[in-house]
């Protein structure tokens, strides 16, 4: 008799550890679907708000990827075509490279903007646009150091996987840089079956951000209610058993 009610017991009190759990990660599941839809409203506003101007240095210490990432800005200055640097890319024109040109701005202050893809064939071809002040508009993004997932950049061969700001910066000797870069504003992708007409082909930022937070939820939500079914049906078997004997 002692030994099935000990079995009881620790059915039960598995049966709990593991309703519980699935419970609290269904509830994480809830509070990040909510916050993932919080970032989407947020990322959706600022991409489609009014260009406002770029954070200058006084502002730079407080830029970050929470407050100011996809931030619609505007810059005026002039590109020091010169120091461009061509980063790999893979967009919605297939493989090729950004290109991240200086700006600095009217308050001499630089930021580097990506002007867009060019396809292979033009990696390295000088800058063809005529010099002076321009006005660009874009997003803030954040930098992207390292290099990619399977590359390290290597700046001494002047091979870039990832649009790292600090990293360009010092490889081009352009001393202090915005602690962000401007994915300029563009046509996007040309329609299929047309080829752009200018190059760099800005405006291809890709905004995405996966949602799957309520299918989860609902996985471990399930999962608990089997649990506990599981360990009724066992514990109702053992409770049997005992009567039986």
């Amino acid at each position: 008799m002692r030994p099935s009610l000990a079995r009881v017991g620790v059915i039960l009190a598995l049966t709990v550890l593991l309703v519980y759990g699935f419970v609290r990660l269904g509830t994480w599941q809830v509070h990040r679907r909510a916050w993932k839809l919080d970032l989407i409203h947020r990322v959706d506003t600022r991409v489609h708000a009014t260009p406002v101007p770029a954070p200058g240095p006084a502002q730079w210490p407080q830029v970050s990827a929470a407050r100011d990432e996809y931030l619609h800005v505007t810059a005026t200055g002039t590109y020091l075509y010169g120091k461009d640097t061509q980063v790999q890319a893979v967009s919605d024109l297939g493989s090729g490279f950004w290109v991240l040109t200086p700006l600095r701005m009217s308050d001499g202050a630089l930021v580097l903007v990506n002007r867009g893809f060019v396809p292979p064939e033009w990696k390295d071809t000088p800058a063809s646009e005529a010099s002076g002040p321009v006005t660009v508009t874009g997003l803030v993004r954040m930098p992207e150091p390292g290099g990619g997932f399977l590359h390290k950049n290597d700046p001494a061969h002047n091979l870039w996987y990832s649009r790292d700001v600090q990293g360009i910066a010092a490889a081009r000797g352009l001393g202090p840089v915005a602690p962000y870069f401007i994915d300029a504003d563009g046509p996007g992708a040309p329609r299929a079956g047309t080829t752009p007409s200018h190059y760099p082909v800005g405006g291809l930022t890709v905004i995405s951000f996966p949602n799957n937070h309520l299918m989860y939820s609902i996985t471990w939500y399930a999962l608990a209610l089997m649990s506990a079914a599981a360990g009724i049906f066992v514990i109702r078997l053992e409770l049997r058993g005992r009567q039986a004997k």
